[in-house]
């Protein structure tokens, strides 16, 4: 029988990472020992990167290259530092520090700052990783505001139509969506097939548009732009509330008190910085056995710990089950739409394996030095690669994500 295991709420600091985007870490504007408030900008980005603003009222105790750690106020109050008046909406998008809240972390301002001619911006609703659902949660809950997003980003790009992509399964999202554009001709809901990844960019704008990208060809090559919902409700914040970004959606579940059997549960709009142990104990804390603790998605995700932070990027945290023991040798079939092949190799050593052999899906193909996948959501068949890996002396094998 499962046994549960008490923990205490641990919420003393707050750590914000001075690196939470692609691109170089933000560089510290304020000292230890200052005394800051909700929203406060306390760290900016030269070059490719984005503003960090503190999400709580308290006073820096430390800052390293990594991070800056607040002691936070008993008192919270709801109230936040406004980002300052700015000439543009995209300027607003950058004072706030808005990045792709779907795990890519790609700085808003800069990919917003496209002429689309006329084109279309496609929000993609997605989310089909395994056990996340916190940006359907948003949909249902205030899709106005998050079409509202869209209208800006497409007066900021010129673009002429604007898409959802959703799954036809989401249907509580579907109405409010509905609902939300029943007097825009130019909205309109697109549906996504229920596959993975379905989030990809390519598979959006293939189901959205019919256009299947060429490897390594961008959105914008066929005059779309595809955001993540988060994104888009953070892009509305920033403009019609001023506020930077300071707080992150995320879904918890796995072996944990109160979701373990049940649905995962979603947190919405929680300070980032704070502590992963508090959603743990939030949620009635572990379920023993229990093994890593994955910060993302099942599929993409990477291994936390009780001490890792919420991030602008951070998706799901999830208690998994502990690792079956396998002492085998283990071949690597590696893709581009779920685990990296050093992901693997980390879940091969927790199981007491060995990887002796490694090969790509057929459909992976180089471009630029990185490999990518032809057509993510269409899995090819592998008995070829297996028998490879069979031949090179492999006993089991790990895939990242193939369907096959």
């Amino acid at each position: 029988m499962a046994k549960r295991t008490e923990m205490k709420n641990i919420y003393d600091n707050i750590e914000i990472m001075l690196r939470q985007h692609i691109g170089g870490a933000a560089a510290p504007v304020i000292n230890v020992g200052d005394i800051v408030k909700k929203g406060q900008l306390i760290a900016v980005c030269d070059g490719l990167g984005a503003n960090i603003h503190s999400s709580v009222y308290g006073r820096v105790a430390e800052i390293s290259d990594a991070a800056v750690i607040i002691k936070p106020d008993a008192h919270q109050p709801e109230e936040y530092v406004k980002i300052k008046d700015t000439a543009s909406n995209l300027e607003a998008i950058k004072e706030a520090g808005v990045v792709g809240a779907g795990g890519a972390g790609f700085p808003a301002h800069i990919k917003f700052d496209i002429n689309l001619e006329g084109g279309c911006i496609i929000l993609n609703a997605a989310e089909c990783e395994p056990t996340l659902f916190h940006n359907i949660r948003a949909l249902e809950e205030d899709a106005e505001g998050i079409i509202r997003g869209m209208k800006y980003i497409m007066h900021i790009t010129n673009a002429a139509k604007g898409y959802v992509a959703i799954k036809p399964k989401n249907k509580a999202a579907l109405i409010a969506i509905a609902k939300a554009i029943k007097n825009d001709s130019d909205m309109e809901i697109k549906y996504l097939s229920d596959i993975y990844p379905a989030g990809d960019e390519r598979v959006v704008v293939r189901e959205v548009l019919g256009i299947q990208l060429e490897v390594g060809r961008l959105p914008s090559a066929v005059g779309a732009l595809v955001s993540n919902v988060e994104t888009v409700k953070r892009v509305c914040e920033a403009i019609e509330l001023r506020k930077p970004v300071i707080t992150k959606d995320i879904t918890v579940g796995g072996r944990l008190g109160d979701t373990y059997g049940n649905s995962p549960q979603v947190f919405m709009d929680q300070p980032i910085g704070a502590p992963i142990a508090h959603y743990v104990h939030k949620c009635g804390g572990y379920i023993a056995p229990i093994g890593e603790i994955v910060l993302g998605g099942p599929f993409t995700g990477e291994r936390g710990h009780e001490n890792s932070v919420l991030t602008k990027t951070t998706g799901g945290i999830f208690v998994a089950m502990p690792f079956p023991v396998a002492e085998k040798k283990f071949g690597i079939l590696a893709c581009e739409c779920g685990a990296s092949s050093q992901r693997m190799r980390e879940i091969v050593a927790d199981m007491g394996g060995t990887v002796v052999s490694e090969t790509l899906c057929k459909r992976m193909v180089e471009v630029n030095g990185r490999y990518r996948c032809e057509m993510p959501g269409k899995c090819p068949g592998q008995a070829e690669a297996a028998l490879r890996l069979k031949s090179q002396g492999a006993e089991a094998i790990i895939s990242s994500a193939c369907e096959d």
